[in-house]
């Protein structure tokens, strides 16, 4: 113990020295006072030995505890520290690498989630590339005929429109989950928010020859207007896409005390009861799924509305599917 412990050593020469000094000014008084002297020195000696011993194994025993559980999560054995500076230390250092396991857990999720997200990502854009090349390939054929050239390079465009799409889409997602963007909190007015939503969708809505009915007041939330709209729009644009031709959409707004509330219907066939606890999951394609479809646009919605203190759900109403989205109102 002492061979290792510079301090120690120290402390038991001075406390040898200053016994021997003791004893030979006791025995410079009398040999009475020297003798007397010389056992209380040694005794104070002993303990100091025995003390200094007793802590040394104990600090053995704590770095080994650390280390065990560092490497195997074996606990702290906080209850052989019941008291004084150990017993501080121990439960300080069990806290310290207890916060440290719950962040190599934290760490490790993180990892598996990303190891996930880039496999479906991957998954998702190797469709559209293969698709792309084969067509890209088709084209170079000197014999194709015009029409047929036409036709491929229209569908070569829509891949790519598509594939722009999807990367955007996974962009913003990467976004919210990484805090990166900050919503503006300000007062939306709910006509402007649908008005803005179903704007890009006007010219597929009409080549279908569906109606979008708005049943909308002065209703109003507080969040951020870009972003949401675009968690209305993709709403809207599934709603699109599973309605028939001339088909409707309808839109209806209504407040609460305790919150704003959007529903979205339409006249499609509605879900399968299957699907509706997974449609908000990334990459998640339903039964009734188009080819077309890449399972994230209702996934970036959720994402969008559950950041500004909302919720969104999907169930089948009287004629189709329906979507109810919420924004609560902040209690001051």
């Amino acid at each position: 113990m002492f061979q290792n412990n510079k301090e120690l050593r120290h402390s038991l020469t001075a406390l040898v020295i200053v016994t021997a000094v003791m004893t030979i000014i006791g025995l410079c008084v009398s040999a009475v006072t020297g003798t007397l002297i010389l056992p209380a020195c040694s005794i104070v000696v002993a303990v100091f030995v025995l003390t200094e011993n007793y802590r040394y194994r104990k600090m053995q025993k704590l770095s080994t505890a650390l280390y065990k559980l560092l490497i195997g999560g074996t606990p702290l054995p906080i209850t052989e520290y019941n008291e004084g500076e150990l017993s501080i230390l121990a439960n300080q250092i069990q806290k310290i690498t207890l916060l440290l396991k719950e962040s190599a857990e934290v760490v490790k999720a993180d990892k598996k989630y990303l190891a996930d997200s880039l496999a479906d990502i991957s998954h998702q854009l190797r469709t559209p590339l293969t698709s792309m090349n084969l067509t890209a390939s088709m084209l170079r054929n000197p014999e194709l005929t015009t029409e047929k050239r036409i036709e491929l390079s229209k569908e070569l465009r829509n891949l790519l429109t598509r594939t722009d799409w999807l990367v955007e889409t996974l962009l913003k997602i990467s976004k919210l989950d990484a805090g990166t963007v900050k919503l503006i909190q300000k007062p939306v007015q709910i006509k402007d928010l649908i008005a803005r939503a179903a704007e890009p969708l006007a010219i597929p809505m009409d080549l279908r020859n569906q109606r979008l009915i708005v049943h909308c007041k002065d209703e109003a939330f507080i969040g951020d207007l870009v972003w949401t709209a675009e968690a209305l729009g993709n709403i809207l644009k599934n709603c699109t896409e599973h309605t028939p031709e001339g088909g409707i959409i309808t839109v209806t707004a209504s407040e609460t005390s305790l919150y704003t509330q959007i529903e979205v219907e339409d006249t499609g066939s509605g879900f399968d009861s299957k699907d509706i606890p997974h449609l908000f999951e990334r990459f998640y394609k339903g039964v009734n799924a188009s080819e077309n479809s890449y399972g994230i646009g209702l996934a970036l919605a959720r994402t969008v509305i559950t950041s500004q203190n909302g919720s969104v759900q999907a169930m089948n109403g009287e004629k189709g599917a329906k979507f109810v989205i919420k924004f609560y109102k902040q209690v001051i």
